[in-house]
C-alpha cells in the first residue's frame, strides 16, 4: 500500500454536538472515540490527515434543502474539540457535499503523493457518499470504516454503505 490519507469529513460542532443546527445524534457522537483512535493511527504512519468541512456563506443554496448549518467563521463550522488539528494535518473547506467541488483537495492529495484515501465522518448518504463516488471517478482506492461513519437515517446509511462498496468499489470494512 502507498502513501494514505485519512479524510474526516464534516466532524463540525453542528453536526456532532447535541446543539447544533444539524445534529446528526447519538450516532455522530459514538464515531468520536474510532475517528480520534484511526487520526492519531494515519500520522503515527505519516499518513494525511485531512479535515473537510462545511464553511458555507450566510445565503449558501443549501440553505433551501437544510437548515442554516456550519456557516463560515461561526461555532457550527468549526472541528469538534475532541478532535485537535494538529500541525501538518490538512482543513479543507468545501460548500457542497463533496470535498472535491471547488477546493484544493486534489492538489493536496498530489502534493502528498497519496495513493489510497480512508474516509469517516458524516453523513455516510451524504458528503461521505460524494467523496467516495468523486475518489472512484479519480481511480483513487477507497476505504470507509463502518465504526467511522454516521448519518441522520440509518436507512440512508446501510444503503450508503452498499452502494459505495458495490457501485463505487470501495472496501467498506
Amino acid at each position: 500500500m502507498g502513501k494514505r490519507a485519512l479524510i474526516v469529513a464534516d466532524m463540525l460542532n453542528d453536526f456532532i454536538d447535541p446543539q447544533g443546527a444539524l445534529y446528526v445524534g447519538d450516532a455522530g457522537r459514538e464515531i468520536i472515540p474510532f475517528v480520534a483512535r484511526k487520526i492519531e493511527e494515519v500520522r503515527a504512519e505519516g499518513g494525511t490527515v485531512i479535515f473537510v468541512c462545511d464553511a458555507h456563506a450566510p445565503d449558501d443554496r443549501e440553505f433551501k434543502r437544510f437548515p442554516p448549518h456550519a456557516v463560515k467563521g461561526a461555532r457550527g463550522s468549526q472541528i469538534i474539540p475532541e478532535l485537535p488539528f494538529r500541525a501538518g494535518d490538512y482543513r479543507v473547506d468545501k460548500t457542497r457535499y463533496s470535498c472535491f467541488s471547488r477546493t484544493n483537495l486534489d492538489d493536496i492529495l498530489k502534493k502528498e503523493g497519496v495513493e489510497q484515501v480512508e474516509v469517516v465522518g458524516v453523513c455516510t448518504s451524504i458528503c461521505v457518499m460524494e467523496t467516495v463516488k468523486e475518489l472512484f471517478d479519480r481511480d483513487i482506492p477507497a476505504v470507509v470504516y463502518r465504526q467511522g461513519v454516521a448519518d441522520f437515517d440509518p436507512e440512508a446509511h446501510a444503503f450508503a454503505l452498499k452502494h459505495m462498496e458495490r457501485i463505487f468499489g470501495a472496501r467498506v470494512v
